[in-house]
């Protein structure tokens, strides 16, 4: 067992995944809120009177915010358990999508076809 403790970094790291969801949830927030034209005299005197049918434009905001904050939250968690951890810390020096080499064909060309004699 790793008896090493954790370092400030690594235990804050949930708090940056929490603050990136945060920020999209009301970045959608806000995007729905002017849409919806929740800040125009219009809509809020139609709220004022009572003549407004259907959901107001500050609650459909909160819906689409917290239902952004969940998808995102949801989606970083399961792009963080498709990362292996050794992989954090090694070195990329090469393309990714290529065929990973062996030790013994690192450094050495593929022989060529072997004349007879």
């Amino acid at each position: 067992m790793n008896d090493e403790k954790p370092t400030r970094r690594d235990i804050l790291r949930p708090l940056h995944l929490l603050g990136i969801a945060l920020g999209c949830g009301i970045f959608a927030m806000i995007v729905t809120l002017v849409t919806t034209g929740a800040f125009t005299s219009r809509v809020n005197i139609a709220i004022a009177n009572g003549s407004y049918d259907g959901l107001t434009p500050v609650a459909l905001g909160l819906v689409v915010g917290g239902g952004a904050f969940i998808a995102t939250l949801l989606i970083l968690a399961m792009l963080m358990l498709a990362v292996d951890p050794a992989d954090v810390t090694k070195t990329i020096d090469r393309p990714v999508l290529y065929d990973p080499e062996s030790d013994d064909d690192a450094g050495s060309e593929k022989p060529g076809p072997v004349a007879s004699s």
